[in-house]
C-alpha cells in the first residue's frame, strides 16, 4: 500500500482535478453568464498552480538547478500564496457574489479584511520560514472564512424556497465540498513536523487523507458542475 502511494499520489490527486476542469470547460457555455462562470476558472487556477508547484522536482534539472541552496528550494511560499491566501480571497469574492443577505456580505467582507491583514503581517513576521514551513495559523483562519461562506450559503438557503430544489444549484455542491475539506485538512497543519521521509507512516496517512478529501471535493465539483442548473448571483 505504501508503494501504492508513493508512486501513484500524484496521479490520482491531479486527474480528479483534471476531471474537473474538463468538466467546467465542456459546460462552458452553460453557465457564461452566471456567477459560476468564476468558479470554472478558479478550477483552471488551481490546476495551473498546482503544476507551477512540481517545481521542486526537477531542481537536478539544468534549468532549475540554480534554485537549489536558495530561498525558492521549496514551495512552501507558493502553496501559501497560491491556494491557503489565494483560495481564501477567491472564495470570499464568490460568496459575496452569491450572498443575498447583506448582512451576510459585510461579515464576510471584513473578516476577509481581517484575514488577510493578519496574515501578510505573519508572513512578514517571519519572512524566512515563510519558505520552509505552512503556517498553522493562516490555514486555521482560512478554514474559518470557509465555514463562514458554508454556513451562509446553507442559512440562506433554508430561509428561501431554493431549499426545494437545492439540489439543482452548483452552488451547493461547492458549499458541501468545500465545508467537509476544509474541516479534514485543516487539523493536519498542526501535524506538518512529522511530514518527512523519517516518518513515512504519517506521510503515507496524510496523502490518503488528502487523496480522499480531495476525491471527494473534485467529483462533487464535478456532479454539482453536470447537474445544476444555471443561475445568476442577484448581487454586482
Amino acid at each position: 500500500m505504501e508503494d501504492f502511494f508513493k508512486e501513484n499520489y500524484y496521479t490520482l490527486t491531479k486527474s480528479v482535478e483534471l476531471m474537473a476542469v474538463i468538466i467546467g470547460l465542456l459546460f462552458f457555455n452553460k453557465y457564461k453568464r452566471t456567477t459560476a462562470i468564476f468558479f470554472i476558472l478558479f478550477l483552471c487556477y488551481v490546476v495551473i498552480c498546482e503544476f507551477l508547484a512540481t517545481y521542486t522536482f526537477y531542481l537536478d534539472n539544468k534549468y532549475l538547478h540554480f534554485l537549489k541552496g536558495t530561498l525558492l528550494e521549496k514551495n512552501f511560499w507558493w502553496s501559501t500564496l497560491y491556494w491557503k491566501i489565494g483560495a481564501i480571497l477567491f472564495f470570499s469574492f464568490y460568496y459575496y457574489k452569491v450572498l443575498e443577505f447583506q448582512k451576510f456580505r459585510i461579515i464576510l467582507k471584513y473578516s476577509f479584511l481581517i484575514f488577510l491583514i493578519l496574515a501578510l503581517t505573519k508572513i512578514i513576521l517571519n519572512w524566512n520560514d515563510f519558505f520552509n514551513r505552512s503556517f498553522p495559523l493562516i490555514s486555521v483562519m482560512g478554514a474559518i472564512i470557509i465555514i463562514l461562506c458554508s454556513i451562509f450559503y446553507f442559512i440562506e438557503i433554508l430561509k428561501s424556497d431554493k431549499v426545494l430544489d437545492f439540489y439543482k444549484s452548483l452552488n451547493f455542491y461547492i458549499s458541501l465540498a468545500i465545508f467537509i475539506w476544509w474541516l479534514i485538512i485543516t487539523p493536519l497543519v498542526f501535524y506538518d513536523m512529522y511530514n518527512s521521509d523519517k516518518d513515512w507512516n504519517f506521510v503515507i496517512l496524510k496523502w490518503q487523507i488528502y487523496l480522499f478529501a480531495n476525491i471527494f471535493m473534485y467529483t462533487t465539483f464535478t456532479i454539482g458542475l453536470i447537474v445544476s442548473k444555471p443561475e445568476n448571483s442577484n448581487n454586482d
